[in-house]
């Protein structure tokens, strides 16, 4: 396993990422927690330099992948709003870009010129854009981002004739629970049952992206499981905000049974995932990318193990956790601030891969 100091964190205790092959486990800070080394694992060096869009530029996933589509050759046009906070392209307060090799085009995703602007002369658009949020109190912000945004990348990619190749950042989420049976490509969200409007704008994006591609849309598309990994604290690194809570004390049991399973994946598989669909994936096919099936007992107790820290005791009943969610939603609407668990809770699905 591989120690990492984290220097810029909220914490006042251990202030340590651990990271492992299966799980990334222990005591997380808040802000930046480091930085992977691109370059010293490019892919296709050899490859033919390409200008590449990025959308979610800022993001975490974003973030890396902009720097290792650098590391492997190519120019990127990050595509990122004028409030973006840019650190995770190594990029200052100040704004000053020190790599020739990434151009800044700001917009938004929901605003159709300024995004036909950043796609011209592109030849590949990666679109990670997304609002990935547990609740939020304006719902409709969730389409209007998700699914209206992927129209747009659409109707923007038919107007720039350069554009070659899609790759779409769906979600597992997109594909609905498993009931405990293993899923595969083939797996469609049946839209009876959404634990978050976020699950279910992705699902609609998903419907749209294979109807574009059944009709000749460039289009590849990528269903990412949890991400987790050292870097940006966004609400897109689940696992980091779960060892957070637990570890500060704010997460004091397993919730519900805990054996619920979730499909995990490293931010550095997840990007290379991106960029070898780039490369060799298939127009309107769709890849799992998603590495260990674990459940929420198995995750607690291996941090347990490493960080020489008792097991969590307690099982909290999903009745008190729904029950507090729906009193953090009611403050919540109250305050504008976002609630720690919203309703309904999503623990008590499956998400196997």
């Amino acid at each position: 396993m591989i120690l990492i100091k984290c220097d810029n964190v909220a914490l006042p205790d251990a202030l340590y990422v651990i990271i492992f092959p299966q799980l990334v486990i222990g005591y997380l800070g808040a802000g930046i927690l480091c930085n992977f080394s691109w370059e010293e694992r490019s892919l296709e060096r050899n490859r033919e330099e390409m200008l590449i869009l990025v959308t979610g530029a800022s993001g975490y996933l974003g973030g890396n992948l902009c720097r290792a589509l650098i590391a492997d050759g190519h120019t990127v046009r990050a595509f990122v709003r004028p409030s973006s906070e840019l650190s995770s392209l190594g990029i200052g307060g100040g704004g000053e870009v020190g790599d020739s090799s990434l151009e800044l085009a700001y917009g938004d995703i929901t605003d159709p010129p300024s995004l036909l602007e950043a796609c011209a002369g592109c030849e590949v658009i990666f679109h990670a854009a997304a609002l990935v949020e547990p609740w939020l109190p304006d719902p409709s912000r969730f389409f209007s981002v998700n699914v209206g945004g992927l129209r747009n990348i659409l109707q923007a990619s038919k107007e720039t004739k350069t554009i070659k190749k899609i790759i779409y950042t769906s979600s597992f989420f997109a594909l609905g629970f498993t009931d405990g049976y293993v899923a595969d490509e083939k797996q469609v969200h049946q839209g009876k049952v959404f634990c978050t409007e976020y699950e279910k704008s992705k699902a609609i994006a998903d419907k749209i992206a294979l109807d574009a591609a059944a009709n000749g849309v460039p289009i590849v598309l990528l269903y990412p499981g949890v991400i987790y990994g050292p870097g940006k604290l966004t609400t897109g690194n689940i696992l980091a905000h779960i060892l957070i809570e637990r570890f500060s004390g704010r997460l004091p049991g397993y919730i519900g049974h805990g054996n619920d399973m979730l499909s995990f994946v490293h931010v550095e598989d997840l990007v290379y995932g991106h960029i070898a669909a780039m490369y060799k994936g298939q127009v309107g096919e769709r890849y799992l990318l998603t590495g260990e099936n674990a459940s929420f007992i198995q995750v607690l107790d291996i941090a347990a193990a490493i960080t020489k820290t008792s097991k969590p005791r307690l099982h909290i009943p999903m009745w008190l956790i729904e029950l507090y969610g729906w009193i953090s939603v009611f403050f919540a609407r109250m305050t504008g601030k976002l609630p720690l668990i919203s309703y309904p809770v999503g623990f008590g699905t499956l998400h196997v891969l």
